[in-house]
């Protein structure tokens, strides 16, 4: 037996990182076990840039109840609990993302305004008209039913409620040298920002409006219920 029998070879070497990679990669859908921990804490901080420059076209006023679709590690959750005296609910689908986000939120989970759940936005458990707020943070490339998802969304918010959409991937010229094999490894819905507003009109949603940021890819869009 050689001294490289028990080595690595370069092929297999590369082949174990590109399998890794791709792992993590698809923990951006639905995180899970320790890689989802790491995804989750790396988008806590690579989504806030983003996320600051979407809730600044939101208006959240002192007493709005908060739902955040994909929740994801909480961190948006918690950025509303600390813009309203409302309660604020957080819901993923997957569990290692409900686990992250509850112990972020720990503090105003044990006062009584922040909850997490495990769910899906196709099915969402609450009654109609629960929500001033739905918010969607660099989630809806991964729902199951766009349309009908926003129909669902519609369901849950109050009369003059909104629904607000932020992502940073819009479709353009560039996206797919943008993005790669990510779109199709993932499974994604990438939507322009005409798309987007269409579908949640088509949804039911009025005055929608949308935003784009000339030195990004970022697309945000907000939309009311009559």
């Amino acid at each position: 037996m050689s001294a490289n029998d028990n080595q690595m070879s370069d092929k297999d070497f590369k082949e174990i990182k590109e399998k890794e990679s791709d792992e993590l990669v698809l923990n951006c859908r639905k995180p899970e076990g320790e890689l989802g921990e790491k995804m989750i804490q790396r988008m806590n901080k690579s989504h806030e840039n983003l996320a600051q420059w979407g809730v600044s076209h939101l208006n959240v006023c002192e007493d709005d109840d908060i739902l955040d679709i994909g929740c994801g590690g909480g961190v948006n959750v918690k950025r509303f609990a600390g813009m309203t005296n409302g309660k604020v609910y957080g819901i993923d689908y997957s569990e290692t993302s409900v686990k992250e986000s509850e112990k972020y939120n720990k503090e105003k989970i044990e006062k009584g305004q922040v909850k997490i759940l495990q769910g899906s936005v196709s099915e969402l458990p609450f009654d109609d008209e629960s929500f001033d707020i739905v918010s969607g943070f660099e989630t809806i490339y991964f729902w199951p039913d766009l349309l009908n998802d926003f129909k669902e969304i519609h369901r849950v918010l109050k009369k003059d409620g909104a629904i607000f959409i932020c992502n940073e991937e819009r479709k353009d010229e560039g996206l797919e040298e943008r993005m790669g094999n990510r779109i199709e490894l993932l499974d994604m819905t990438i939507l322009s920002e005409d798309e987007l507003g269409e579908m949640l009109a088509e949804a039911g949603f009025k005055d929608v409006t949308t935003f784009t940021n000339t030195k990004t890819t970022y697309l945000c869009a907000i939309g009311r219920k009559e």
